[in-house]
């Protein structure tokens, strides 16, 4: 079983989004996939449930009331866990899900803003004994981007100077937003125009199989 955190020190970055469009693709692939919901917002949880009549269900599973109790309801054949961090977490409050993740995915907006509130939560990832390790890895996802401006571009090369790596860019849509409302996601359709921003999304899925 390989378990994904989704998490971030800032909320609004779209992290639930990134969530359960990792949970949506591993589904659709045939694994037998859960969504830790551990945000009390319970995002995840309301998609997953309009996603309940479909062949590539997800398992959705509380984990903002119950923590670690959490992982004692998570199916025996379960083949892909993915953890939807509560919003604007810090690792300290993270250690549960610290101890079981494979690979930890941090998604980060092309702000200035975004980009100086990420570093304190980086610097106390690097001290966490997993990460320093490499038991756990920690891969950045620039988000919402507009690669034909400006601020995207500096900001895309900023973080490509941090230690971790940027592991996908994925370009702004109002999709996203459309998509998660219908317990959907871009995977569930093969449109031309869809299978860009699908595309998008291959290096971090490509990192995740090496995680």
């Amino acid at each position: 079983m390989k378990t994904v955190l989704v998490a971030s020190s800032k909320g609004g970055v779209g992290k639930t989004t990134i969530a359960t469009h990792l949970a949506a693709e591993s589904a659709l692939a045939g694994r037998k996939t859960v969504l830790v919901d551990a945000d009390p917002q319970g995002s995840s949880t309301r998609w997953a449930e309009r996603r309940s009549t479909m062949d590539s269900a997800v398992l959705p599973i509380d984990g903002a009331s119950r923590h670690r109790s959490a992982w004692r309801s998570i199916p025996e054949d379960t083949e892909r866990v993915v953890v939807d961090a509560p919003a604007g977490a810090h690792p300290d409050s993270l250690e549960v899900y610290l101890e079981h993740a494979d690979a930890l995915v941090l998604p980060v907006l092309p702000s200035a803003l975004d980009i100086d509130a990420t570093v304190p939560f980086l610097n106390a990832l690097a001290r966490h004994p997993r990460v320093r390790s490499g038991a756990l890895r920690v891969g950045m996802v620039g988000n919402r981007l507009r690669p034909w401006t400006n601020a995207s571009q500096q900001a895309m090369d900023m973080l490509r100077q941090w230690p971790y790596p940027l592991v996908a860019e994925l370009r702004d849509s109002q999709a996203y937003v459309m998509l998660v409302g219908f317990g959907k996601s871009l995977f569930d359709y093969h449109s031309a125009q869809v299978r860009e921003h699908q595309a998008d999304w291959q290096p971090l899925l490509k990192w995740l199989r090496k995680a």
